[in-house]
């Protein structure tokens, strides 16, 4: 009997809080800050601010505006492909449908039937693209895998099939114009592109900061889950058609803001830029090229994705040929993508053996120079004789002129090119090599350091 005394005041003394236990509670209800994070969100802003101003050419400002709102919708897609696993074929369809209803949007203000001004547009075609993502997710979310990329293509393909069928809403082939200069905001009209880039910006900065706190949220981290392992989800109580379901409408929504942006920015949205399924894949290819895996790989996609389409595309008619070995060469050898690269050899210059990768480095440079002159020339006489041949047999290539008709030409083409494949096959053993050397003392470093 004296031991049932004994044992509930242990039981009692355990269970009550002891007073270093009091005072940490009193005192420490916060974490610290997060100086690392403060300092990358700073300069985010600042070079979002500053960027104008150092490349000040009205091309140079157009790419910026692109790169702004494509940012927004690399990373909304982010959600589905990065964080959901969802692989969407039909992501153009939200920013799309978004691009319209802001556009008609606009047009009612403008005729003064509606009173919003033009810096709530995108909030407009954002609501629209959640409307539309909550419509056509709630039959595209109860399937995953193929199965759900099967069904996003198909309802991407019956929505730009749609657009010849309702030309009052989507316009005909001429697509929809309008005029964002309608109003004032604060003594801003937005006629010049500098004050519609900054509107972009302001949007880009905080939908960037909302989408990366969403990662944070139990919505965002039970997405991971769902992503990684289903079936342990389910088993401890959530349902992972409903995690999807949700996912995809906060991605709907994000995606509308970036297509309200580019209502704005172009001031006319046809059917086929803005919702085809070519315009999807554009928006999967360069997210993935970007880093899928990462949050700020979409940002390096949206990028990638403007100097593709823009200068890359004005430069030579075989851009798309490039673009498709670029990204089988990407999913070959670095299925994270760009973001992918830069983490990993952030991680071996964090134990200081980055300079033994130096010289290996260099020589895949250097192979890589001689297989992409080689490689090029080849192409572009290839292109050359198949689409201008009646322009002459010369073609300009890196500012010299290449001989079409002329043997030698090719002759010097291929052995560049045979050459430079030989080298880069060679450094690549050895990279191959030096970094597995590498990773062994890494991971001998870490077994010190745990022990």
């Amino acid at each position: 009997m004296s031991s049932i005394p004994k044992n509930r005041t242990q039981t009692m003394s355990a269970s009550m809080p002891s007073p270093q236990d009091t005072a940490e509670q009193r005192y420490y209800r916060f974490k610290p800050l997060n100086i690392g994070r403060i300092v990358i969100w700073s300069l985010f802003a600042l070079a979002l601010i500053v960027a104008p101003l150092v490349f000040t050419s009205s091309l140079a400002l157009t790419m910026l505006s692109q790169i702004g709102y494509l940012i927004i919708i690399c990373l909304s897609y982010n959600i589905l492909l990065g964080q959901g696993g969802m692989l969407s074929f039909g992501h153009a369809v939200y920013t799309g449908l978004g691009s319209f209803i802001a556009i008609h949007a606009m047009n009612k203000a403008g005729a003064g039937e509606w009173p919003i001004p033009l810096v709530l547009i995108p909030v407009i075609g954002g609501l629209a693209g959640l409307f539309f993502a909550a419509l056509f997710g709630y039959v595209t979310t109860k399937k995953s895998g193929t199965t759900f990329a099967m069904i996003t293509l198909g309802l991407g393909e019956l929505v730009a099939s749609m657009a010849l069928m309702f030309p009052e809403f989507f316009g005909g082939e001429g697509g929809i114009t309008t005029d964002r200069v309608y109003g004032k905001f604060f003594g801003l009209d937005f006629g010049s592109g500098l004050q519609v880039y900054y509107l972009i910006a302001v949007y880009c900065f905080v939908c960037t900061a909302a989408m990366f706190a969403f990662t944070g949220t139990p919505l965002g981290r039970m997405l991971n889950a769902v992503r990684d392992n289903p079936e342990r989800v389910e088993f401890v109580g959530y349902n992972t058609q409903r995690v999807r379901y949700f996912a995809f409408i906060i991605a709907g929504f994000f995606a509308g803001i970036g297509g309200g942006l580019a209502a704005i920015n172009f001031e006319i949205i046809t059917a086929m830029d803005s919702v085809s399924v070519v315009r999807s894949g554009g928006y999967l290819l360069f997210t993935f090229l970007g880093g899928a895996t990462f949050f700020f790989g979409p940002i390096i996609g949206a990028v990638l994705l403007v100097l593709a389409s823009v200068l890359l595309s004005e430069l030579t008619k075989a851009w798309l040929l490039y673009l498709g070995l670029v990204f089988l060469l990407m999913v070959m050898y670095a299925p994270g993508g760009v973001a992918g690269l830069v983490m990993m050899n952030l991680r071996v210059a964090k134990f200081g053996r980055f300079k033994r990768l130096l010289v290996p480095y260099l020589g895949l440079l250097v192979s890589a120079v001689f297989v992409v002159c080689g490689g090029a020339a080849l192409i572009e006489m290839i292109y050359h004789m198949q689409l201008n041949a009646a322009l002459g047999p010369s073609v300009s290539f890196m500012g010299t002129q290449l001989d079409t008709s002329a043997a030698a030409t090719w002759a010097v083409a291929l052995v560049v090119f045979v050459v430079g494949m030989g080298l880069l096959e060679v450094f690549r053993r050895f990279t191959q090599r030096r970094w597995s050397q590498i990773q062994e003392d890494i991971e001998e470093i870490m077994k010190k350091g745990g022990a």
